[in-house]
């Protein structure tokens, strides 16, 4: 994008608005490369398989789902931690219902949490997990998915 100016305008455009305007068109070109950067990886919950959005990192876990009003079929997003703790979400500035697994070390699904979109109530893993994913809601009971099922894939190995 290109902004021109004609010095002998009697209409300056002032150093402000310019800045401004080179600020916007900064942060937008940050995040779409940052969405651009989003690694995924493919996982199975028994025999289904599921496409996730891999948040290994402090800021994609913070960003997570925010801000999405719909997920694609069999698609969520795939929580990593460094390691096993007791990992507590809520859903501020989600507005999509999400159902949460949360998933040990080894695989197997600890507990599930439904989240209502919008709420500041936090969802907790009920022992130390390593992982949590977030599908729309329902996804798991649709499909009998229970705790102690086993979730597998190559986003699932440790770093």
């Amino acid at each position: 994008m290109a902004l021109f100016f004609h010095s002998r305008s009697s209409q300056q455009i002032p150093h402000k608005a310019i800045t401004r305007v080179l600020v916007i068109i900064l942060l937008l070109w940050i995040g779409v490369h940052a969405n651009a950067q989003q690694r995924t990886g493919v996982i199975t919950v028994r025999f289904f398989q599921i496409t996730v959005e891999i948040a290994d990192t402090p800021a994609s876990r913070t960003q997570g789902l925010m801000g999405r009003r719909a997920l694609p079929i069999n698609h969520g997003m795939l929580f990593v931690f460094e390691r096993p703790e007791r990992q507590c979400f809520w859903m501020k500035n989600t507005p999509l219902p999400l159902t949460i697994a949360f998933i040990g070390d080894d695989g197997a699904i600890v507990n599930f949490a439904d989240m209502e979109p919008f709420s500041e109530q936090a969802h907790c893993s009920e022992k130390p997990v390593r992982y949590a994913l977030e599908m729309e809601r329902g996804w798991f009971r649709a499909r009998g998915v229970i705790a102690g099922d086993q979730v597998s894939g190559h986003s699932l190995t440790r770093n």
